[in-house]
C-alpha cells in the first residue's frame, strides 16, 4: 500500500490529532443505500443546514483554512462522502478552475474513490482514481521541487496514490458501519 506520509504510518485514524479539531464529526458517513442521504433527506445528518459563505482557499496560507482541513480530517477518518463535500465547497468558492480548483478536484476525486470502496464498487474507484491522476501530475509538473507539495501534500505521493487505486482499489468494509477508513494512508500536511 502507499503511505502519503511513512513517517506517521504507524497511527490510527482514532489516535491522529484533528487538524481542525473544532469541527464534530457527523454521526455517519453516508454511503448511498445504507443511509439517510445526508441533506436531501429530513433524517439526514446535515439537512436543513445551509452552507455558510467561504473565501477560495489560499494555497499559501493552507494551515489556516479550516474547511481544506476538516476535509482532510474526514478524509483520514473514513468520512470520504463528507470530506468531498467540504472540498467541493471550497473548489466552488475558487472557481473551479485554475491550480487550486485542479488540486481540490483532484481530492474531490480521490473521496469519491473512498465512497465507491464503501460501496463495493471497485470500477467506480478505480473511475475516479484515474480522474484524479492527471490533475495531480499537471500541478506535479508545475512545481519546481521534485518533491512539489502543494497545499501541504505531497504531489507525488498523491499521484502514485492515485495511480495505485485506479490499478487496484482495495475491498470495501464488510458492512456500514459509522466511518471505516478503507485506504491505508494517510493524508499529513505539512510545510
Amino acid at each position: 500500500m502507499i503511505h502519503l506520509n511513512t513517517a506517521m504510518n504507524h497511527h490510527r485514524p482514532s489516535a491522529l490529532p484533528r487538524l481542525a479539531p473544532g469541527r464534530p464529526f457527523p454521526p455517519y458517513t453516508f454511503i448511498p443505500g445504507w443511509h439517510p442521504h445526508p441533506t436531501h433527506h429530513p433524517e439526514g445528518h446535515s439537512y436543513g443546514v445551509e452552507p455558510a459563505e467561504i473565501d477560495p482557499p489560499d494555497p499559501a496560507a493552507w494551515a489556516g483554512c479550516g474547511m481544506y482541513l476538516h476535509g482532510i480530517d474526514l478524509f483520514n477518518h473514513g468520512y470520504y462522502w463528507e470530506a468531498h463535500e467540504a472540498w467541493e465547497e471550497l473548489w466552488q468558492a475558487d472557481g473551479r478552475i485554475g491550480p487550486v480548483s485542479d488540486f481540490l478536484k483532484a481530492l474531490i476525486k480521490l473521496a469519491a474513490a473512498g465512497v465507491k470502496v464503501r460501496e463495493g464498487l471497485p470500477q467506480g474507484a478505480r473511475a475516479h482514481a484515474l480522474n484524479a491522476l492527471p490533475l495531480f501530475e499537471k500541478l506535479k509538473h508545475r512545481q519546481a521541487a521534485e518533491t512539489a507539495r502543494f497545499m501541504g501534500l505531497d504531489l507525488g505521493a498523491l499521484s502514485a496514490f492515485a495511480r495505485a487505486v485506479a490499478h487496484d482499489p482495495p475491498p470495501g468494509p464488510p458492512s456500514a458501519s459509522p466511518a471505516v477508513p478503507v485506504f491505508d494512508f494517510l493524508l499529513l500536511p505539512s510545510e
